[in-house]
This record gives C-alpha cells, sequence and structure tokens, in this order.
C-alpha cells in the first residue's frame, strides 16, 4: 500500500515556475514508478511525466523541455518542476504510484492516487 500527497500547487502567472512535490508513505517507495498527470475541467486526466525506479523519465510532448520530474528516495518524494507556464497548463495534477508502469502514459498502470493539487496560470 501506498499513500500520496500532492502538493506546492497555486496561482501563478504565464511564464512563472511552480514546483510539485508528491509525499508517499511506506517503505518501498523506491520500488515505485512514478507519474504526473493532470485534468482541466470537462477533460480527461491527460499524461504528464513519469520516472521509473531506475530514474528513467517520459515527458508529454505539451510539457518537454519545461517541465522536470524527479524522485528522491530517501524522503520518499516525487516532484515535478514547472518552468514557462502557460495558461493551458491550467489543471489540477496528480500524483501515481504503479509497482510497473509498463503502459507509463496510461492512467489505468497506476494502482495508487494522491488527492491532486490545483495549478492555476493566469494570462
Amino acid at each position: 500500500q501506498v499513500q500520496l500527497v500532492e502538493s506546492g500547487g497555486g496561482l501563478v502567472q504565464a511564464g512563472g515556475s511552480l514546483r510539485l512535490s508528491c509525499a508517499a508513505s511506506g517503505r518501498t517507495f523506491s520500488s515505485y514508478d512514478m507519474g504526473w498527470f493532470r485534468q482541466a475541467p470537462g477533460k480527461e486526466r491527460d499524461f504528464v511525466a513519469s520516472i521509473s525506479r531506475g530514474g528513467n523519465t517520459y515527458y508529454a510532448d505539451s510539457v518537454k523541455g519545461r517541465f522536470t520530474i524527479s524522485r528522491d528516495n530517501a524522503k520518499n518524494t516525487v516532484y515535478l518542476q514547472m518552468n514557462s507556464l502557460k495558461p493551458e497548463d491550467t489543471a489540477v495534477y496528480y500524483c501515481a504510484a504503479a509497482r510497473y508502469a509498463a503502459r507509463y502514459k496510461e492512467p489505468g498502470t497506476y494502482g495508487y492516487w494522491g488527492q491532486g493539487t490545483q495549478v492555476i496560470v493566469s494570462s
């Protein structure tokens, strides 16, 4: 069992930055693949970024070059550094964990989810 708690969301102007954090419970965090997804009102939950147990990273084309995912296994935490934010990045951002995220872009791959944190980017 893994429990995930996101933090770091908020209101920021276009071009600004935010860093999201996702704290995980349990002593086996390092054995999980981790992902970030986002969901805007009326839209599906979309893949943003993921990081494997081994540290391999993957990004959606829409955030490549602007967002960076990282993990600190000693702190049981995964981060999403978001730079050059755009109004279209506005969404609720969710952290997710999977024992093995073979299909890392698909929400159904992940068995554990946080409650989400709101990000609003004003123009």
